[in-house]
């Protein structure tokens, strides 16, 4: 008999959290975090095609906020510019209480790309868009 998927069991993203540097977020509206594979070619004699050899991996990926605080230009503004950027980690979560279960992952040697100085546009609620590269992540707990 086939197994039938429980789409009760779907997981949303209403219940994700993120914790930048051991403070939560709670004005979090969206995140994501992706690794990509780096490769260098390598030719063999008397084959058309290129293979691959891995060489490591970048990764990045963006936080989106509604702007409630002056918390990212607190963080990162004085060390955009005294060339003395402070150290970040990020913890994400996504524990819908309908899932099977959770995953938590931790983001590691995080680096701000951008810091939005001001921005405003007349009756929209404000966000704050936060892309980010990493060096190394570690998945704390993961959904069996």
């Amino acid at each position: 008999m086939a197994n039938k998927m429980e789409t009760n069991r779907v997981i949303r993203g209403n219940f994700g959290k993120v914790w930048v540097n051991d403070d939560e977020w709670m004005n979090v509206k969206s995140f994501e975090a992706k690794v990509s594979a780096e490769y260098e070619d390598v030719n063999i004699p008397g084959k058309f095609g290129t293979e691959k050899r891995y060489i490591g991996f970048s990764g990045e990926g963006t936080i989106v906020t509604t702007k409630i605080d002056s918390r990212v230009s607190k963080l990162v503004a004085k060390g955009f510019r005294n060339g003395n950027l402070p150290s970040i980690k990020i913890v994400a979560t996504l524990a819908d209480p309908t899932a099977y279960g959770a995953e938590r992952v931790e983001i590691l040697d995080v680096t701000l790309n951008e810091l939005m100085v001001m921005q405003f546009e007349n009756k929209k609620i404000i966000e704050e868009e936060m892309p980010f590269n990493f060096a190394d992540y570690n998945y704390i707990d993961s959904i069996e």
